[in-house]
């Protein structure tokens, strides 16, 4: 019967594939982010699956969205307890895609006014009256009405 080695990554391996420093890694593993328990090898370092690579990604992109770190751990801790907390599981990440679909739309918004004052600029410049920009103070409307000077 032939026997499977699991490949496993030094942390090191993990931070070039993860784009996360060694620090971070320590620090979520110390935060209890992990799903699995780390395993060591005789030496006393890290080694990390490819499983464990995934987990991370899925991470960082939690908390790059800005996923609190608490909820990440609660959403760790559920997926080792196992079956059963399927639900409560999909609450979370249900909740935190609502949250970064208004962050979206909030950001859309911000880019449509960006991009008007950025259009109004360039008319402005073209025409050399942008010294009257800004005059009688900034103003931040959800879109910049034709002929308005802020």
């Amino acid at each position: 019967m032939a026997t499977t080695q699991e490949t496993t990554l030094s942390i090191g391996e993990v931070s070039e594939l993860t784009g996360l420093s060694a620090h971070t890694l320590r620090f979520y593993e110390q935060e209890g982010l992990f799903v699995e328990a780390v395993r060591r090898n005789s030496a006393g370092r890290r080694l990390f699956t490819e499983q464990e690579v995934g987990w991370l990604r899925v991470c960082a992109k939690l908390r790059s969205s800005g996923m609190s770190l608490p909820d990440i751990r609660r959403y760790a801790e559920l997926a080792r307890e196992g079956q059963g907390t399927e639900a409560e599981r999909f609450e979370i990440l249900r909740r935190h895609e609502a949250k970064v679909t208004r962050q979206m739309a909030d950001l859309q918004e911000a880019l449509d006014v960006i991009k008007g004052k950025v259009a109004l600029y360039a008319e402005h410049l073209a025409a050399g009256s942008a010294d009257s920009l800004w005059r009688d103070g900034p103003t931040c409307p959800s879109t910049v009405p034709a002929g308005r000077q802020d």
